[in-house]
């Protein structure tokens, strides 16, 4: 069943013009948006000069020299790192500074040097330097030969000076415990929630002071602009995942005749992100319409599913795939499912609703979701009603599905530890201690300061009902995770912060990527910023997962030509992905006997396709959420 969407004014024709190969279900929301104007009026009434305003901030502070040191032996690929102190305020330059890092690997042939490509991971709070130590496996052979690659940690985060919102990760810990779940489901864990959003807004409105309120957005533009003369750039040339988008459209618009070439995928509604005094009063998840986008994807697949039959995809061998759907929701609810090991009965894990839209949204992320999602919800299904004889072949197979799918669980959890523990080693190799893992606070210092936000915490409840009505289950765990960002308790506001217009027109196009099943950003934010942006062009995808980049040749290629070329796609283009949904009989090889169901092999197989699509080319490390951890973009 396809459950009712929010919707919004209509934007204009050009809008509905770019839609035209879109299914009905993105149509639908796509063409929406909070206001209405036109590109042709934008164009004529915005200069394509950088502000007087602006262009004093940054061009008065003098450009720094970097502390440089070879980083090749920390990150395993040749480097340089280094380290520069900017204006923690720029109305202010030559009062406190915050200590800036970056990593630079140099093109592999200097002879067809064009310029820097920055990149951003998104998060926000993502490590812009470990993208770039990355980026020989994401990007193509000829980026890496035209650029020199550079990742800037976004003040306040990873590598660059941190927020520290409290006195220590202990206490840390102990404010934010309440944050830690999918979304609060039952009134004890709302009242806890509420508790520890309180404790965050107010540890970073102190104790993280002055560095919590001078980390928006457009402070790491402007320290993004220093950066670009540092690196000896004259234009900037950009590519930016998720949050980093909104990155690339705050400085194309903030700097419009310093745009080279400004690449952003998996985009945010700039609109929405930043709040409107018309929008305030909704918080910044509901305005960007990420549930939706969420539910909108999963209904999708249940679909296909359907289509496809028992033949091509598991799930529907159980039955009406969306009915069916609803049932296992309907079921959690009331009963989770509870994990023992079976020689002690010790619990191992609990299965609840609000674990299952968290552990399926990461089933999202993936460009193969659909085949991530059907061997989930098959054994979810199974497990809650299907009843197999001990020691039959077929209990034999459900066991062995229950231990991959905690391994997947686990492997999730893992992927957390890892990028803790490979962040403490390289930081341990430079010789910074980092006792404190600011991940949280620099995730909320950016967010809260960047948006509008509704003024009372206590309407946070009423606001996550109004989501799950449109998207169950994932409008609530979207919604509730900006609960910090209440006004009445997060008074760390920046006056220096971006909030519009976003019609600049840029002296060179802006490239703006959106897919149609994106679960973190969704299309309709990139049929937004590039309705508002005059001098754009919007690229789409069918993908499934969280951005396009390396999904198919065809936006693989389309990307990468605009970076070296400043060429756009023609108008309209839509890229195939190429990523199969239930094209093929399940285990062709043992005709249709599931028994022969091996389900490492099942996931190995949906896996590989990531490998094999664009030899030796891996998709840009844009990790999904995590049960445990904040959802990031």
């Amino acid at each position: 069943m396809l459950r009712s969407r929010l919707t919004r004014p209509i934007v204009g024709s050009f809008i509905a013009l770019s839609l035209v190969a879109a299914p009905a279900a993105v149509q639908a929301s796509a063409t929406t948006t909070t206001g209405s104007f036109s590109k042709a009026a934008a164009s004529l009434a915005i200069s394509d000069v950088t502000s007087d305003k602006e262009a004093k901030r940054v061009d008065q502070f003098p450009t720094p020299t970097p502390d440089t040191f070879d980083c090749t032996a920390i990150f395993g690929v040749p480097s340089e790192c280094g380290t520069v102190q900017l204006p923690l305020d720029y109305d202010k330059p030559t009062g406190t500074k915050t200590e800036v890092a970056y990593l630079k690997l140099s093109t592999a042939d200097p002879d067809k040097k064009i310029g820097s490509l920055f990149l951003n991971p998104g998060g926000p709070g993502g490590s812009a330097i470990d993208f770039a130590s990355f980026a020989p496996y994401f990007l193509s052979p000829e980026v890496l030969d035209s650029f020199d690659i550079v990742g800037v940690d976004p003040r306040g985060t990873n590598f660059s000076d941190n927020v520290q919102c409290f006195k220590n990760f202990g206490e840390q810990i102990a404010a934010s415990e309440g944050l830690y779940v999918a979304f609060p489901f039952t009134k004890r864990e709302e009242r806890a929630y509420k508790d520890s959003s309180k404790a965050v807004a107010r540890g970073c409105s102190t104790t993280g002071k002055p560095l919590s309120r001078k980390m928006s957005t457009a402070n790491v533009a402007r320290d993004m602009d220093v950066m670009r003369r540092v690196v000896g750039d004259e234009q900037l040339n950009f590519l930016g995942f998720s949050y980093g988008s909104y990155l690339g459209n705050v400085y194309a618009n903030l700097y419009p005749d310093r745009v080279r070439a400004v690449a952003i995928d998996g985009v945010l509604d700039p609109l929405g992100w930043a709040g409107t005094p018309a929008t305030k009063r909704i918080p910044i998840d509901p305005r960007l319409g990420t549930g939706e986008a969420d539910q909108r994807a999963l209904d999708e697949i249940l679909r296909q599913c359907k289509k496809a039959g028992p033949e091509k995809c598991f799930f529907a061998s159980k039955g009406d795939p969306e009915a069916n759907y609803d049932k296992i929701v309907a079921e959690l609810k009331e009963n989770p499912l509870v994990f023992e090991d079976p020689d002690t009965g010790e619990v191992y894990f609990t299965l609840d609703y609000p674990t299952v839209i968290l552990f399926l949204l990461g089933d999202l992320y993936a460009p193969f979701a659909p085949e991530i999602v059907d061997f989930d919800l098959a054994f979810i299904y199974e497990d809650l009603f299907e009843n197999f004889e001990e020691g039959t072949d077929e209990a034999e197979l459900h066991e062995e599905k229950a231990a991959a799918f905690f391994e997947e669980y686990k492997s999730r959890q893992a992927d957390v530890e890892a990028a803790a523990n490979r962040k403490a080693k390289i930081a341990k190799d430079l010789g910074r201690g980092f006792p404190y893992f600011n991940d949280l606070d620099a995730f909320y210092s950016v967010m809260c300061t960047d948006s509008l936000d509704p003024f009372y915490l206590g309407n946070w409840p009423t606001y996550a009902a109004r989501a799950d009505s449109t998207a169950p289950g994932f409008g609530p765990l979207w919604t509730w995770q900006s609960a910090p960002c209440a006004e009445k308790f997060w008074t760390a506001r920046a006056s220096d912060s971006f909030r519009g217009p976003f019609t600049a027109n840029t002296v060179n196009p802006v490239l703006v990527v959106g897919n149609y099943w994106d679960p973190a950003t969704s299309y309709e934010g990139a049929v937004v910023a590039s309705a508002l942006l005059p001098n754009s062009r919007l690229l789409s995808s069918d993908n499934f997962g969280h951005t396009a980049y390396g999904t198919s040749r065809c936006v693989t290629n389309a990307m990468d030509r605009y970076l070296l070329t400043i060429k756009l796609p023609r108008e309209g283009k839509l890229c195939k992905s190429e990523f199969p949904v239930f094209d093929e009989p399940l285990f062709e090889e043992f005709g249709q006997d599931l028994k022969a169901l091996e389900p490492d092999e099942f996931r190995a197989d949906a896996e590989a396709q990531e490998e094999q699509l664009i030899p030796n080319q891996a998709l840009p490390p844009v990790v999904p959420p995590i049960p445990g951890a904040i959802p990031r973009r």
